[in-house]
């Protein structure tokens, strides 16, 4: 070992075992990204900018200039029950 070098200090970390008594968890709801409230900004203000195109159409094109998964989109949507907000539907 040279002087520049200094000693790697090796720790083990426990294994968490997962115990008999644990109750089963709810179903993992959809993962939050930042980009979604942006998305459904920059949806909103292309649906009042825009007056010909479908909102689905323009929902489509958003998520995918962003990049972002439109079933993943949508069913953050649908958890948080804005989905017919956002179409028009009341």
């Amino acid at each position: 070992m040279s002087r520049r070098q200094r000693p790697k200090t090796i720790i083990e970390l426990e294994t968490h075992r997962a115990s008999v008594t644990e109750t089963p968890r709810e179903p993992e709801s959809v993962e939050l990204d930042p980009l979604y409230g942006v998305a459904l900004l920059k949806v909103a203000m292309e649906l009042k900018r825009r007056k010909e195109g479908s909102p689905e159409e323009i929902l489509r094109a958003v998520l995918l200039r962003m990049r972002l998964s439109e079933v993943d989109f949508r069913a953050w949507l649908a958890q948080r029950g804005e989905l017919a907000k956002v179409f028009g539907e009341t």
